[in-house]
């Protein structure tokens, strides 16, 4: 294991010589081997001989999801495909799915970055880690399971759904870490709540959590409800799947593998490179991957670059916390809003539970919001003037913080759907006839 944790301590000066030679090994392999960047280099006017120092790369294009899906499956390989030995795919919201494929040593590099994320966040080669993720196409699943089969834990490869066969893994099995979306560990809690469990009696000791964006007052009520440290971990299929980046104990960002992913910040609009410590658009370029690396890929999460040393002793870059989305964003009546913002608002109210979705409709030409919350069982126990009270109140919050004014819909404990992927916040109806 310490072969993994040196890796991130090393001296930013020596980290920056091995970038700038994997970044250029990795421009000659697309020009020479993907007709695509071919193309897009020549379109730029740029060649991989222009990659002199790290602050050329703002030079050259970068690629973006619709990419990946106009040469549907394999048009990004930069191997033969006989080199191939893994294929993934997102399942996407629209038109096909997002193919990535990996050599064997991606794999590998894939479990170095697993494991370093795991280390990242406290765990060890004695835990027991049970991986809630969905196995299968979706990288989740075997990307923490080879992450923790290379730190040399013990690995449950759950996947996800089974509430009752979850709980009862932790509970028999004496898990000590679990992998999973925080929504869905939000319903294993109120399901051990519902059995008479209690999490605190149990072996888990951190949770890490990724998939969907949430917010430090999830953590908060995580951490309370159960007494474990929840740690956030970050990653897409597009760059390699989970494993990207990770929250050490200081909650002060996510360090990035910056030795295999390079980080930039864009300008969502613009496309310029923003500087150090300003917020705007991720984008990653695979230094390291073989099947198929990609350049400067914009991943629409908004966050920002932390370069100060961490109070853990790494000297890894920082990424701010992903709490939105640059193509999550709604405008409802010239307002622009994104789900997070309402679980923010949420999570201090008193009486409703941390699960939600929003609605959105369109009456003529004037868009409508509704916000279906759950509230606590007692709540409904309650006098009707209570639950009014409780809608208003929240309503009042939306206005205050948001600038909307929002139908509130009171639902009943366990009426919004559960979900062990990535939970459904939105649905729009706008556009539907």
């Amino acid at each position: 294991m310490n072969d993994l944790i040196l890796k991130d301590f090393v001296d930013r000066k020596a980290l920056e010589k091995i970038q700038l030679a994997r970044l250029q090994d990795t421009v000659t392999r697309l020009y020479e081997n993907v007709e695509f960047y071919h193309k897009a280099f020549d379109e730029k006017g740029v060649k991989p001989r222009d990659l002199v120092t790290l602050a050329d790369l703002a030079k050259f294009p970068t690629t973006i999801k619709t990419d990946l899906r106009d040469h549907y499956p394999f048009g990004l390989l930069a191997v033969p495909q006989k080199d191939i030995v893994r294929i993934h795919a997102s399942s996407g919201t629209t038109g096909k799915p997002t193919v990535v494929c990996y050599t064997k040593k991606d794999i590998e590099i894939w479990a170095e970055t697993m494991a370093r994320a795991l280390i990242c966040g406290g765990a060890t080669e004695d835990d027991i880690i049970q991986v809630g993720y969905g196995y299968g196409l979706f990288t989740g699943g075997l990307g923490a399971h080879y992450g923790a089969e290379r730190l040399g834990a013990s690995v449950i490869p759950m996947g996800g759904g089974s509430t009752e066969k979850q709980l009862m893994l932790i509970r028999d099995f004496g898990t000590t870490v679990i992998c999973c979306t925080p929504s869905f560990f939000i319903h294993l809690i109120e399901e051990a709540e519902k059995i008479g469990l209690d999490l605190h009696d149990t072996k888990l000791r951190i949770g890490v959590f990724g998939a969907e964006p949430w917010t430090e007052g999830m953590r908060d009520l995580i951490q309370q409800k159960t007494g474990i440290k929840a740690h956030d971990v970050f990653g897409l299929s597009e760059i390699m799947g989970p494993g990207v980046a990770m929250d050490c104990e200081a909650h002060d960002g996510l360090h990035i593998f910056e030795d295999h992913y390079y980080p930039e910040i864009l300008n969502p609009d613009t496309g310029e490179v923003m500087p150090p410590g300003e917020e705007g658009e991720l984008t990653l370029t695979t230094i390291t991957k073989e099947g198929m690396p990609l350049l400067r890929y914009r991943t629409h999460d908004i966050s920002r670059l932390i370069y100060e040393k961490c109070s853990c002793g790494r000297t890894l870059v920082r990424m701010e916390k992903v709490r939105r989305r640059s193509d999550d964003m709604l405008i409802i009546r010239g307002v622009n809003l994104f789900p997070s913002q309402v679980e923010s608002v949420l999570l201090t109210v008193k009486g409703v539970e941390p699960h939600y979705q929003l609605v959105v409709t369109r009456t003529k030409a004037m868009d409508e919001l509704e916000i279906k919350v759950e509230v606590q069982p007692a709540m409904f126990q309650d006098a009707v003037k209570g639950l009014e009270q409780l809608r208003a109140e929240i309503g009042n919050h939306i206005k205050q913080i948001i600038g909307l004014n929002a139908k509130i819909t009171l639902v009943e404990p366990g009426t919004i759907e559960r979900s062990s992927g990535k939970a459904k916040r939105v649905i729009d109806l706008r556009n539907q006839k």
